[in-house]
């Protein structure tokens, strides 16, 4: 057997894969990217040995490498993998213990590969169900990579072949930016409404709604933590047009919100979604997904005779490892941990709010937390380079963190659930020793106080990242 080749200096590496890859295969830090090696619990290592603290990586849901989900990868491996046609108890091990943790109306399981492969599924199972083709989605959002998902991510489409006339675009729910903010009296409802308008809208067109998706807390679209009672609201409104409720739990299911298991049941404890997709988090980084639905739902994709078949999807690995992934949650109580520790970041984030004029809006719920930063507090315009900037220096200080929301300036906190108290004290602290020295070097700059017009003073540039 040959012996492995010798590993490659960063240089090197990078060399290979801008030989090798698609420019469009982008890395985090594109000036100066990190060659990570290792990964353990909430941390990552480079190739010098030095540890970073995980503040993004929700896909390693339990911590990167847990041993617990290596060894059942392992130990499966050894056994069995094959497709999903023969009999296997994983397969229905992982459905009945998903199954507990879901609205019992959510009983029927299909099993994938990635999140896209769900969304799409999903739209394929609530077209079936309704005879109906459109798809209402929420501004800036995103559902995967592939054709039929592009097509409903107005965060993709945009910059691509533009908006089908099959695809209607309702407002986002953000009670920071968007059209109803925190003084209204009831947003939920009037977001709500904005739905109603638009299906009413498309209805007048002779178009039909097959769909409503939405990530249950939209992500891409900057954290956003919609108010409670939106969903409910729009699902009613959905299913008088006919169409069916997708919730997208792809980046904030499974305990990530602390309160609840599922992030839309934050929308109250009688709202049940007709489908539930679930991707990422599911398998810690190995690739699962799964959607969840209705019987009625199910009995109108079986009806067409043509069978669900999906060669990777729900192998008697892929499974072992969701049940581990499932084990060490409820072993480990991270459920209640991300709401202990979320709770105290956003209560040390909060202070640095009152300190720092910077930081507009602090959102979330469990460990899944936005940092909406600003340029001034009256437009609340996004502080774009500074927000890049920021991150830059944070990563300077062994600290991951990346930005989202469409004016790319949300700070977005969704680390493993085993981030610790520990962990939130540094970050924070290295946060405001960051942003202290921001603000010392931009003193006389309009970004961050206001100032005398035309003032502008040393550094400037500098601090925003230029």
């Amino acid at each position: 057997m040959a012996a492995d080749p010798a590993p490659h200096g960063k240089a090197a590496t990078l060399a290979r894969r801008r030989r090798l890859l698609s420019s469009s295969c982008r890395l985090f830090f594109p000036e100066d990217p990190i060659k990570i090696v290792r990964g353990q619990g909430q941390y990552m290592y480079d190739e010098q040995g030095a540890e970073y603290i995980d503040c993004i990586n929700n896909v390693a849901h339990v911590g990167h490498c847990h041993p617990l989900v290596v060894q059942a990868a392992h130990e499966q491996n050894q056994v069995l993998n094959t497709n999903s046609r023969y009999l296997h108890d994983n397969i229905l091990d992982f459905a009945q213990k998903l199954s507990e943790t879901l609205p019992e109306e959510l009983c029927v399981f299909y099993f994938l590969n990635s999140g896209s492969e769900a969304n799409d599924l999903a739209l394929r199972l609530a077209r079936q169900y309704t005879g109906h083709w459109d798809v209402v989605v929420l501004d800036h959002a995103y559902h995967g990579h592939l054709s039929s998902l592009i097509d409903i991510s107005p965060y993709k489409f945009r910059d691509l072949d533009g908006q089908k006339e099959w695809v209607h675009v309702a407002p986002l729910p953000d009670t920071y930016r968007g059209l109803y903010r925190e003084d209204h009296p009831n947003p939920a409802e009037a977001y709500a409404s904005e739905v109603k308008r638009v299906v009413s809208s498309a209805q007048e067109q002779g178009r039909q709604i097959a769909a409503f998706f939405a990530e249950s807390l939209p992500s891409v679209g900057g954290q956003i933590v919609p108010p409670a009672g939106y969903f409910p609201e729009v699902a009613e409104h959905i299913r008088k047009a006919g169409g069916v409720f997708v919730a997208d739990e792809i980046q904030v299911g499974f305990g990530r919100v602390g309160k609840h298991f599922w992030a839309f049941q934050l929308q109250g404890e009688d709202f049940v979604p007709d489908i539930v997709t679930m991707g990422k988090s599911i398998g810690n980084g190995h690739p699962v997904a799964c959607v969840a639905t209705t019987q009625a739902v199910a009995r109108a994709f079986e009806a067409t005779g043509v069978e669900y078949f999906n060669t990777f999807g729900g192998n008697p690995v892929s499974c072992a490892v969701g049940l581990a992934v499932l084990d060490v949650l409820e072993k480990e109580q991270l459920q209640a941990h991300a709401a202990c520790v979320g709770s105290f970041l956003m209560e040390l984030l909060q202070q640095q709010k009152a300190k720092h004029p910077i930081i507009g809006d602090i959102r979330g719920v469990g460990l899944f937390i936005g940092v909406d930063l600003i340029k001034d507090e009256a437009t609340r315009m996004p502080a774009t380079e500074e927000a890049d900037y920021l991150v830059s220096r944070m990563k300077e200080n062994y600290i991951l963190l990346s930005t989202d929301g469409p004016g790319r300036n949300v700070l977005k906190f969704k680390p493993p659930m085993c981030f610790s108290l520990d962990n939130v004290q540094h970050v924070v602290a290295k946060l405001d020793a960051i942003l202290t020295d921001m603000e010392e070097k931009v003193r006389s700059c309009e970004t961050l106080r206001p100032q005398p017009s035309g003032s502008t003073g040393p550094g400037c540039r500098a601090a925003a990242g230029n």
